[in-house]
């Protein structure tokens, strides 16, 4: 942990909502799925300024601008008894990259996690992103290649969930 916190860092602020979308929006773009990205200002303001957040975010500014951003909510591993950090969104514009903004915001949540007794810091990379994998690694990050991600959306979890009105009631 630096004893002087980086400058650039500090936690998302209301008025940084439109520039954090923004950057979401562009991160789909590289992940090469722009049309899957239908969040709205209007949505990520309430999850991370409603009476009890259910997402939080760090943003990095360059020459006063929000150019980077990291998205995070809480999990819990039951067999450590604690919670964690699950970073949903990392991302630095390509203009900015290079300049330690990406470490330092993984920085801040690793202190996060230090600073509240949480026992990991965790997120998901695609296979393909190679550069940052590499930068991953290079911050001391191991691969959970054990694990398989799954995920239920659209269609198969409506159907899954679809029965609720029906058997409730």
């Amino acid at each position: 942990m630096t004893d002087v916190p980086d400058q650039r860092i500090r936690r998302v602020r209301e008025s940084d909502v439109d520039a954090v979308v923004g950057l979401v929006h562009e991160l789909a773009a590289y992940e090469r799925a722009p049309q899957e990205c239908e969040l709205t200002a209007d949505q990520l303001r309430d999850a991370l300024f409603r009476p009890a957040p259910a997402v939080f975010g760090h943003v990095a500014e360059a020459d006063g601008q929000v150019v980077g951003c990291a998205l995070w909510f809480l999990n819990f591993s039951t067999w450590r008894g604690t919670h964690g950090i699950y970073l949903e969104d990392l991302y630095v514009q390509p203009e900015h990259r290079g300049a330690g903004l990406g470490k330092a915001l993984l920085t801040a949540l690793a202190e996060e996690c230090v600073r509240r007794g949480y026992s990991r810091l965790e997120w998901s990379v695609l296979d393909w992103n190679a550069p940052s994998i590499g930068f991953y690694r290079s911050l001391g990050a191991v691969p959970m290649d054990e694990w398989t991600v799954f995920r239920l959306a659209d269609d198969s979890l409506a159907a899954l969930g679809g029965g609720l009105s029906a058997t409730r009631g």
